[in-house]
């Protein structure tokens, strides 16, 4: 993209300069769905409204993890401000690839002006989402899917939030100092964004003085990491850390805890969510990169309106990618990574004037 092409996006994207007008500072990607293309900061200023009360069907893997509460709150937020309907469902967990292919048709056969999908796997949804896709917009959220019948993303890439992670460690033990053991935790294998988290994670720890002594993939469901974290507690009792998903630490500050290992075993998170954020207030957990989840979900929904109302909308962006720590856990936005306490999971948004329960769902009429 040339400069004088991305300077138009920008001045499309955010339109008239208002100092009161709110504005998302963004990473635009040149090329959809594709991290290894040029990306350039943008100032990204949302809708006010939308033209009409589009209907909106959006898609997650489950919500057993509060980072998809999140995404869920952004989501709601944004739908509401905008005056747009909005259904959400849930596949349950990242081995249903099936539930979550019954439920993008049952979007499409409805009366969804445009489906957001928060993916359970890369590339086993294509068929279905390029069939789909002919017929109304398909958008994608958080999760890596293949590009084909997706009209535009919102996301980061996953292989940054893995080298922050790393980072965290071979800076605490750069090489020639004491050699630690690591197990890690990281979700489901190839889906949810855990292979791009290793790349990066290991890359990060280069020469450090770290091993990775054990690898363990499983749903972010907390009973499934906490069944992993007792497994390589019992077979691995010399490990140093425990280094995972956000559901996986904290799980893993649970059963450290159970065993008087808190202090010796440390835990890091790749990713945050609430229980992680407290886990770093109260020095459990050292360190976790927040993908700013709560803003990723109201720019799907931002996005999705300008599709469907022919408004300029740069086709892959993502916020920025922050490390806290317990020395910057108090500076970071928590509005724009984590659901309010009081948030409760919302699966429908009716359209305003619509009659209770009128959303997204509802079924076009022979």
């Amino acid at each position: 993209m040339s400069a004088p092409l991305a300077a138009a996006l920008v001045l499309a994207v955010c339109g008239a300069p208002n100092a009161a007008a709110e504005t998302w500072r963004l990473e635009a990607w040149e090329q959809l769905l594709d991290y290894t293309s040029p990306s350039r900061p943008l100032d990204y200023r949302p809708l006010d409204t939308a033209a009409r009360p589009w209907r909106l069907c959006a898609l997650y893997p489950h919500l057993k993890d509060s980072y998809w509460l999140s995404v869920n709150a952004g989501m709601v937020e944004q739908a509401r401000r905008l005056g747009v309907a909005l259904t959400v469902k849930e596949a349950g967990g990242y081995g249903h690839a099936e539930g979550q292919r019954e439920q993008l048709k049952e979007c499409a056969d409805g009366r969804a002006d445009a489906i957001i999908l928060g993916s359970v796997s890369a590339d086993r949804l294509t068929p279905a989402v390029v069939e789909i896709g002919r017929r109304i917009p398909v958008l994608a959220t958080v999760n890596q899917v293949r590009p084909e019948g997706i009209v535009a993303m919102a996301g980061v890439d996953w292989y940054r939030m893995g080298y922050l992670t790393g980072r965290v460690l071979a800076e605490r033990h750069p090489k020639g100092s004491l050699r630690v053991r690591v197990a890690l935790f990281p979700g489901p294998k190839g889906d949810g964004g855990s292979d791009g988290k290793m790349r990066g994670f290991t890359d990060a720890l280069g020469d450090a003085a770290v091993e990775i002594a054990a690898v363990r993939h499983g749903d972010t469901g907390k009973l499934v990491q906490l069944s992993l974290i007792e497994d390589v507690l019992e077979a691995e009792p010399s490990i140093d850390y425990i280094v995972g998903a956000g559901v996986a630490a904290e799980a893993a500050m649970g059963a450290l805890r159970a065993r008087g290992l808190q202090g010796r075993i440390h835990v890091v998170a790749d990713y945050f969510t609430h229980g992680v954020y407290r886990g770093i207030k109260r020095g459990h957990i050292l360190a976790a990169p927040t993908d700013q989840p709560l803003l990723q979900g109201r720019i799907s929904i931002d996005q999705a309106v300008r599709v469907l109302e022919g408004r300029p909308v740069p086709t892959h962006v993502g916020p920025d990618v922050i490390l806290v720590t317990r020395d910057t856990v108090d500076g970071i936005d928590l509005a724009a990574s984590l659901s309010p306490a009081d948030f409760k999971p919302t699966f429908g948004v009716p359209a305003p004037g619509a009659a209770p329960g009128g959303t997204a769902n509802d079924r076009r009429p022979n």
